[in-house]
C-alpha cells in the first residue's frame, strides 16, 4: 500500500509510535532489522516514576494508557496488574517515601504507606529491619516483546510491516535499505533505541548496558513488583556502575532479578562481577533468592539520553524526520505517551499534555 509515514523500528516505542499514527488516519510501513534491542532484553515494568516533571507527566499518561489497553491485550502480553513497592530501608528513606506519596498525589496518582509490619505482611519474603515501603497500585507490569507485535496487529488495514535494514537516511528523508533499494514518504520516525545513532550520529544518546537474571517458577514468593526507595539514586542518574534492587513476580511464577547500568559499552557478554553485585544487592532485600534456582542471565542496551528525557519531535534539520528515541530504561511504560504526543504533533493535533520538555535538544551538526 502506498504509506504516508515510515517508521523505523518495530521495538515497544516503534509499535506504539505506528498504532497511535494509524489511529489518526495515517498509513504506516514500519521498517524492522530483527536486531533485537531493549524491547526484548528488559523487565517490561509499566511504573510512574517521578525524578522531575517531565518524567512525572509522561509515565502517568503512559501507564493509565496502558491500564486502558489492559483488557485487549492478548493473554501472551502477560500483563499483570501487580502494582508496585517503593521499600524504605530505613527512616531516612520513609521520609522520602512520603514525600513521594505527596507528590503522587498531587498528580492525581494513588499510593498508600505502609509500615514495617505492613510491609512484612504484604512481602513476608522480604528481610526483617525494613522501614516499610510506599505502594503504587497502578502499577503493572507485561511482556513488551509480545505487546509490541500485538499493537502492531490493530489495524492492520492502515500498518503494513517489512522486516529490512536501513543503511542511510538521504538528505531529503528518502531512506536506502541494504538491499539496495528505497523507501519513502512523507514523514519518517527514526524509533528504534540505541541502533539509531547509526543513521543519525548527531543524536545525543548513549548506550546504558544491564543485567537481569530469572529465576525458575516459584508462585507466591513475591506478590508486587519491589523496588528500593534509593533507585534513583543508586542506579537511575548514575554516571558510573551501580546496581539497585528491583524484582518482579512474573505470572509464570518466575522472579526477574534486576538492575544494573554500566556507561559506554555495547558488549553483550554477561559479566560475572556485575552480575554477582546486582545479586548481592538483591539478597540484601530478598534473602531466600539465595535458595532458588536461576534459569538465566543476560544483557541489554538502554538508549539513555543527558537528563533521562527522551527526544520526541522533529529533528532541526533533517527533512520529514521525526524522533522517538532516548528512553533509557522507561521505553516500555511510556511507549504509548511518547506515541501520543509524537503522533499529534506530526498531524498538527494538541497532544493532552506539555510536549516542550521533550523536544529534541542538544543535536550536534556533522560535517
Amino acid at each position: 500500500m502506498d504509506v504516508d509515514v515510515i517508521v523505523i523500528g518495530a521495538g515497544i516505542v516503534g509499535a506504539a509510535c505506528a498504532q497511535a499514527l494509524a489511529q489518526a488516519g495515517r498509513r504506516v510501513l514500519v521498517l524492522d532489522a530483527r536486531i533485537g534491542g531493549a524491547t526484548g532484553a528488559g523487565m517490561g515494568h509499566l511504573v510512574v516514576m517521578d525524578d522531575n516533571a517531565a518524567e512525572l507527566e509522561l509515565s502517568r499518561h503512559s501507564v493509565a494508557q496502558w491500564r486502558e489497553l489492559a483488557p485487549r491485550m492478548s493473554d501472551d502480553c502477560a500483563y499483570s496488574a501487580c502494582g508496585t513497592l517503593w521499600i524504605a530501608a530505613n527512616d531516612e528513606e520513609m521520609v522520602e517515601a512520603e514525600r513521594k506519596q505527596q507528590r503522587l498525589r498531587a498528580h492525581g496518582i494513588g499510593s498508600r504507606l505502609l509500615d514495617a509490619r505492613e510491609l512484612a505482611s504484604a512481602e513476608p519474603a522480604l528481610r526483617k529491619g525494613l522501614s516499610g515501603a510506599l505502594e503504587v497500585p497502578g502499577d503493572g507490569i507485561l511482556y513488551a516483546p509480545n505487546a509490541a507485535r500485538w499493537l502492531l496487529t490493530q489495524n492492520t488495514e492502515s500498518i503494513s510491516v517489512e522486516h529490512a535494514k536501513v543503511e542511510a537516511i538521504e538528505d531529503d528523508g528518502t531512506l536506502r535499505l541494504a538491499d539496495g533499494s528505497r523507501r519513502t514518504a512523507a514523514q519518517v520516525v527514526l524509533a528504534n533505541g540505541i541502533q539509531a545513532t547509526t543513521l543519525c550520529p548527531e543524536l545525543p544518546i548513549r548506550p546504558k548496558k544491564g543485567h537481569l537474571l530469572i529465576t525458575d517458577r516459584y508462585p507466591g514468593t513475591v506478590h508486587h513488583q519491589l523496588v528500593e526507595l534509593g533507585y534513583v539514586t543508586s542506579a537511575h542518574h548514575s554516571d558510573g556502575d551501580s546496581v539497585a534492587f528491583n524484582v518482579q513476580p512474573r505470572p509464570t511464577g518466575q522472579l526477574l532479578v534486576g538492575s544494573s547500568r554500566q556507561f559506554d559499552t555495547t558488549d553483550p557478554a554477561v559479566e560475572a562481577p556485575m552480575l554477582a553485585r546486582m545479586l548481592q544487592r538483591t539478597l540484601d532485600y530478598l534473602p531466600g533468592l539465595a535458595n532458588l534456582n536461576a534459569v538465566r542471565s543476560w544483557t541489554g542496551m538502554r538508549a539513555a539520553s543527558p537528563d533521562g528525557l527522551p527526544l520526541l519531535g522533529k529533528h532541526p534539520w533533517r527533512e520529514k524526520l521525526w524522533l522517538a528515541v532516548g528512553h533509557e530504561g522507561l521505553g516500555v511504560t511510556t511507549a504509548p505517551g511518547s506515541a501520543h504526543l509524537l503522533a499529534a504533533l506530526m498531524t498538527g493535533a494538541t497532544p493532552d499534555f506539555d510536549a516542550a520538555p521533550y523536544a529534541p535538544r542538544g543535536l550536534r551538526e556533522i560535517a
